[in-house]
């Protein structure tokens, strides 16, 4: 990662040089804005740090020229013009940050890992962004991507705050990955997935006989995350007994398996979100306020995609170029297609618009889609949206059917209902692709290794589906 540093004090710039450098960063130095200029025009930089007096002009005024040229690229401006007006005009170029001399050392190379992780997948590139797929430059996100650095070198709890499909879950990867426990191992939980009468097991372990079917000790979430970082999703939905569990891990840094004797000490951070309002929650009885207070320590919000409209064109580049990555064929957006974009209501937030991306690069018939060929695509996903065709309805129906028919013993429900769906799911995707293993595996949203690997296990052939 190599970052431009333009700064004419040589003793700030080898301080910060050296503690970039110790975090693996490659630092590039200049003193004036022509040799910026001159640099920029034959290197490409993941970040810029740029001071505003410069032996030969103002830092900030000459930043538009960069922005026309480089408008993906992260600007980190120092001052040592500690005013109203500078912090202004800074937040006026569109800096993701601004700081007034002196400085804190570690915020600055913490912000400069996040500056770096922002402007990874930025309009310019030409792939998916390959560590962290925060998309994004509209101010919404800048105040996202500034909470982050606060947090990244200490162990405070986070609650991540936002409608489905906002990117809770890579909040919480981008804390882990720039932060101090990055060595440590990444742990995701969705808590709204789990049975109540199994969460505990799968939260803190049990030992072997603690219940039927516990035919051997099971490591839990929380040691398994143990120097890393465990992200518990959709907490708002926490049953009460496993919210007093929790609590008390939290508190005292121990878990104590099912059915077991002997406290476990962990070394775990914990990073929760939820889509819901805990307040009422609180209010009902069905969330415990300590435990509110124990998380949101350090909330960060997230913004629906309604109101970052200004992101919509680069995170489109960034799935389109995602799926070209994955195998789908190359598309990019005409004007007109990006226009029309950024009108929906995407009550799906990101994750609605990246599915959508997906499908076109599937089924569009032209690498340059048009506000023509992409309308009908969204129609189709509003019918689906409004639940036109019953599909999830009928789905979740037979699912329940199924638990009440076989009632499968308690803590094997999830591979015996992977054992019972997954071969005619499997058998339907390759039937609507006429046996084709590419799309049925893009269909599935899985690789198409795994996909053989499992059609093999499951005594599979293509032969019998492929068209004539």
């Amino acid at each position: 990662m190599s970052v431009l540093l333009v700064e004419d004090d040589a003793g700030i710039a080898t301080v910060i040089t050296a503690a970039l450098e110790a975090e693996g960063f490659a630092v590039t130095r200049c003193d004036s804005v022509a040799g910026r200029d001159r640099l920029l025009a034959g290197q490409h930089f993941a970040a810029l740090i740029t001071d505003v007096v410069l032996t030969d002009g103002d830092g900030i005024e000459t930043l538009g020229r960069v922005r026309a040229d480089h408008p993906g690229m992260p600007v980190i401006i120092l001052s040592a013009q500690n005013t109203l007006d500078t912090a202004v005009r800074a937040s006026d170029t569109g800096a993701f940050e601004y700081f007034p001399k002196p400085f804190d050392l570690d915020e600055l190379v913490r912000t400069v890992r996040a500056a770096v992780a922002a402007g990874a997948a930025a309009p310019e590139d030409e792939g998916p962004a390959e560590s962290l797929p925060l998309v994004g430059r509209s101010a919404p996100m800048q105040a996202v991507y500034r909470l982050i650095t606060r947090v990244l070198r200490n162990d405070l709890s986070v609650l991540v705050l936002g409608e489905s499909g906002t990117g809770k879950e890579l909040v919480a990867q981008a804390i882990h990955q720039l932060g101090h426990r990055r060595e440590g191992p990444f742990v995701a939980v969705n808590t709204a997935a789990i049975p109540a009468e199994l969460i505990e097991s799968e939260l803190f372990g049990h030992e072997k006989g603690a219940f039927t079917g516990a035919v051997a000790r099971h490591i839990g979430k929380f040691e398994a995350a143990s120097g890393g970082t465990l992200f518990l999703d959709e907490i708002g939905d926490m049953p009460m007994q496993a919210q007093t569990r929790l609590l008390r891990a939290l508190q005292s840094g121990r878990i104590l398996r099912v059915g077991g004797r002997e406290e476990v000490r962990v070394d775990t951070r914990i990073i929760a979100a939820t889509n819901k309002d805990l307040g009422p929650l609180i209010a009902a009885g069905q969330f415990r306020e300590d435990l509110y207070y124990r998380l949101n320590v350090v909330p960060i919000p997230l913004p629906p995609l309604r109101e970052r409209a200004d992101d919509i064109e680069a995170l489109a580049r960034h799935f389109l170029a995602q799926a070209a990555a994955e195998g789908l064929p190359r598309r990019q957006l005409a004007a007109d297609a990006v226009a029309l974009l950024r009108r929906q209501p995407w009550r799906g937030n990101v994750r609605e618009l990246r599915n959508l991306l997906f499908r076109l690069a599937l089924l569009a018939r032209e690498e340059l889609v048009d506000a023509a060929a992409l309308a009908p695509l969204l129609a189709e996903a509003a019918r689906a949206e409004a639940g036109e065709d019953g599909a999830a309805p009928d789905l979740e129906r037979a699912v329940r059917g199924w638990l009440a028919d076989h009632r499968p013993v308690p803590g094997q429900v999830y591979d015996a209902a992977l054992a019972a769906f997954e071969r005619p799911l499997f058998a339907a995707a390759l039937e609507q692709t006429g046996g084709n293993q590419l799309r049925a595996a893009q269909l599935l949203g899985i690789n198409r290794n795994t996909l053989r690997k499992r059609l093999t296990q499951l005594g599979l052939t293509v032969e019998g589906f492929a068209r004539g």
